[in-house]
């Protein structure tokens, strides 16, 4: 007898398919995601994706539908963005012709995944046709946007002199930056943020603190981007002088 080839599911089974109801922890939502971040949500246990700029938690859409194989699509592409999937006028999936039935059906380069419409009714096509496709189902499966551009920045705390490299989303204000930062220093709210010397505006991006994103420019002109990353310094505000 052949050997059954795994699918991406089955491949990655812990528990029997009529347990697999394996969700990630609670996480902390943001208005804006790097790719990076994305990225690491690569299983069946744990599925984001990204298309036209926003990012799709689809953990429980394959937790719901696990003992389907057309959950297989969406897994090979967990943590990547699949825009390339879509027509970017209609935002529906892709579509050509047959040439072989001479149909209309969609380009699925992975096969057929959930929620598409057949091109020939099936068993299961009238509960399709009332099921609200998740690419289309924001308020379900949308959980914040993927970032326009990322960006570098070198937070200086001149407290203890120490240094980190942070990446983070250019749309973001200096308050969702820090919210980041926290995850280094927990006291990072007890401190007043300045750029040469001048107070930066938390509820504005970088940009807009005189910040600009200076990657082209360093290109043009042959720098390594790495060599030249906009510093932030950090003032505590308590007066240690003060015995």
């Amino acid at each position: 007898m052949r050997a059954r080839v795994p699918t991406p599911r089955s491949s990655q089974l812990s528990k029997p398919q009529s347990e697999a109801k394996h969700l990630p922890r609670p996480y902390k939502l943001r208005r804006f995601y790097l790719p990076s971040e994305v990225a690491v949500h690569s299983t069946k246990d744990d599925c984001w994706v990204s298309f036209f700029n926003q990012v799709f938690d689809l953990t429980r859409l394959l937790q719901d539908n696990y003992t389907s194989d057309l959950c297989d699509p969406i897994v090979l592409s967990a943590g990547k963005d699949i825009t390339h999937w879509f027509d970017p006028q209609t935002r529906e999936p892709k579509t050509f012709v047959d040439p072989a039935k001479n149909i209309t059906t969609v380009y699925s380069p992975l096969g057929p995944y959930l929620h598409l419409t057949p091109p020939e009714p099936d068993s299961a096509f009238n509960q399709i046709l009332f099921t609200i496709p998740w690419w289309k189902d924001a308020q379900k499966y949308c959980i914040g946007s993927l970032t326009i551009k990322p960006r570098k920045i070198r937070l200086i705390n001149m407290l203890t002199k120490h240094e980190d490299v942070l990446e983070v989303a250019s749309e973001e204000t200096i308050n969702e930056i820090l919210d980041r930062y926290i995850e280094q220093n927990s006291h990072s709210s007890s401190y007043t943020w300045k750029r040469l010397g001048r107070e930066l505006n938390m509820d504005k991006n970088l940009a807009q603190n005189d910040i600009p994103d200076e990657t082209q420019e360093l290109l043009e002109l042959g720098i390594d981007v790495d060599d030249y990353i906009p510093a932030i310094h950090l003032y505590f505000d308590d007066d240690l002088t003060i015995a």
